[in-house]
């Protein structure tokens, strides 16, 4: 009994539900009862679940498994089962999660009973929510929901309403998400489900945001924020809801309420500092609203601390990318080491063979030895064929399964480069162009100063475009190179139409040529910073690049009638400094020569 009690108050009040999981548990070691124990180390589980500590939780539901397969409690054992895929979940690894939640849902069906799979059904959509697959989820949740509403689970039911309309907006239907949100803060309401009701005000309120009803969607989020005195429980997840209102009000113009409720979402970020790195929304709808009252100071701060948390999280990113990238190295080493040892093991077993019948033919006559040796001759020869076939077929299915998880990987990249940082970029474009033609800015270096900013991310879109095209690429031909280095011309061209530019590729080029993509693009920079460099110092009217084939070597040549440089005396920078870097990392050979006022010329051969 203490333990449905204690259940039912983690929702609504998690003080009174640790004390009453504590209570419990010291009666149940009082009366040596070992059902009772394990039931509540599951609940304690999930209570610091709940409250958002992980590590204790996978402890307790590790603690709670041990005990209930000790003692043979097969439901408790399933619910165990279920909340340590929900432990995976927790931290993001969304394979270990689902394997985990099947597992239980297929217990369930041999040990448990329809009325407690509702529980497996809807965590196997949450995760394909989480691995954005909605057709699933919904599939799932909606199964969730009839056993739910079957036997009359109303704080659960509202969990799947929530769960059903989150994937019905992601799909687009955001009519129908707004009605199964209604439905279920009915039932919220009625089954006093405080931390659900309000999750389901907050998601109303967007989708009434996204559908254009900015009055309904205020409306709804000043309900979410309407809590009774003393209910703290999800105050820590209110950062989202404020920088909501906050783009609100920006949209309805109106930025002196927007920042009130910024700094009420600041002041949560302060209350639970480990916040702050999912804070980036905040600061930009901050930054917008400043911007509006022309408090640009202050804007320009929040912009930078948007900048900031963008970048660390990509940071982040990165760092898990590459940690992922050398476990899967060191796996697939392992792997290697595994089929040597057993090539090592079959040619220990070819050899005892081999002294077995040496030791027969030994002791028969002559002509039987001869031809026991003949024979066997013959088979080590067949054998010997056979292992050479299967080691060449092992090492070229290696070989394959690599270059897919290498290609895999980039696209897997490109995708994100596109997506995320490509959409980041633009975002920072139109946001300046908004401010230019929303605002009256008559300060001329401040207006040179956002053009700068402008051109640099638009120049930065384009080497992001590049990078992604030699990702998505193991090699690339000649033709695609020139085509590329083509464009590059023509748009440097657009920047400087006081230069006249010449791109020539000779007769002796092979136009079918293939290139790795590393040459490729190491080849395409090299030429773009010798361009840039030309149009940057020399004050030339003139860049020539030509291509020339001298058997397998390609010559590279890019020069200009510039006012040239003493290579002896100038200090080199970055830009020379890279191109001998790109050359050398595609073992390559850089040469540059220049002299004063008679212009400069870099060669590139490969």
């Amino acid at each position: 009994m203490l333990n449905k009690i204690a259940f039912s108050y983690i929702f609504n009040d998690t003080d009174k539900a640790i004390q009453v999981i504590k209570e419990g548990k010291d009666l149940a070691n009082q009366a040596d009862f070992n059902f009772g124990l394990t039931e509540l180390t599951n609940t304690h589980g999930i209570y610091m679940d709940v409250t958002g500590q992980s590590d204790s939780a996978n402890f307790y539901f590790s603690k709670a498994l041990k005990l209930s397969r000790d003692h043979n409690f097969k439901d408790i054992e399933v619910m165990c089962v279920n909340n340590l895929g929900m432990f995976h979940w927790n931290r993001s690894e969304f394979d270990d999660a689902l394997r985990y939640f099947f597992d239980a849902l297929k217990f369930n069906d041999t040990y448990g009973s329809e009325r407690q799979s509702h529980i497996y059904l809807n965590n196997i959509g949450l995760i394909y929510q989480e691995m954005n697959l909605s057709e699933k989820a919904l599939e799932y949740h909606e199964k969730a929901l009839e056993i739910r509403q079957e036997y009359n689970l109303e704080t659960d039911q509202v969990a799947s309403y929530n769960n059903i309309g989150i994937n019905l907006k992601d799909l687009g239907r955001v009519d129908e998400a707004i009605k199964i949100y209604n439905e279920g803060i009915v039932v919220a309401k009625r089954s006093n489900n405080l931390m659900d009701y309000y999750k389901l005000l907050d998601n109303l309120a967007n989708a009434y945001n996204e559908k254009g009803d900015l009055d309904l969607a205020l409306d709804s989020y000043l309900k979410v924020l309407d809590r009774p005195e003393g209910f703290e429980q999800g105050e820590n997840g209110l950062v989202p809801t404020y920088s909501n209102m906050v783009s609100l009000y920006n949209q309805m113009n109106n930025p002196k309420t927007a920042l009130i409720y910024a700094n009420k979402g600041f002041d949560v970020i302060k209350k639970f500092p480990q916040l702050e790195a999912n804070s980036a929304d905040l600061n930009l709808h901050a930054a917008e609203s400043n911007y509006m009252l022309g408090n640009f100071k202050k804007a320009r701060e929040y912009t930078s601390m948007f900048v900031a948390l963008k970048d660390s999280i990509f940071s982040e990113q990165n760092a898990q990318a590459v940690a992922d990238l050398e476990v899967k190295y060191e796996t697939e080493k392992k792997e290697r080491e595994i089929l040597i040892q057993r090539a090592e093991l079959a040619e220990q077993k070819l050899t005892i063979q081999k002294k077995n019948y040496q030791l027969y033919g030994l002791i028969g006559l002559a002509f039987i030895f001869g031809l026991i040796g003949y024979l066997f001759f013959n088979q080590q020869k067949l054998k010997n064929k056979q292992l050479q076939k299967e080691n060449e077929l092992k090492d070229a299915l290696v070989k394959i399964e690599t270059q897919n998880r290498l290609q895999e990987q980039r696209l897997r990249i490109s995708r994100d480069l596109h997506d995320n940082i490509g959409a980041q970029l633009t975002f920072i474009i139109s946001s300046i162009d908004n401010l230019k033609y929303g605002f009256d800015i008559k300060d001329e270096k401040l207006t040179t100063k956002l053009n700068k900013i402008s051109e640099f991310t638009s120049e930065t879109i384009y080497e992001l475009r590049d990078t992604i095209w030699a990702m998505n690429k193991n090699e690339v031909t000649f033709e695609d190179l020139q085509t590329r280095i083509s464009n590059y011309i023509d748009k440097a061209h657009l920047y400087d139409d006081n230069t006249k530019f010449s791109f020539v590729v000779h007769d002796s080029v092979n136009q079918q040529k293939t290139l790795t993509s590393v040459e490729g693009m190491n080849i395409h920079r090299i030429i773009q910073e010798a361009i840039h460099n030309s149009l940057k110092h020399a004050s030339s009217t003139k860049i020539n690049v030509g291509i020339e084939q001298f058997k397998d070597q390609l010559k590279i040549t890019i020069s200009d009638n510039g006012k040239g440089f003493d290579l002896d005396s100038v200090e080199k920078g970055s830009g020379l400094t890279n191109m001998s870097k790109r050359a050398n990392n595609i073992g390559g050979e850089l040469t540059v020569a220049s002299e004063n006022n008679k212009g400069t010329q870099v060669v590139l051969r490969v």
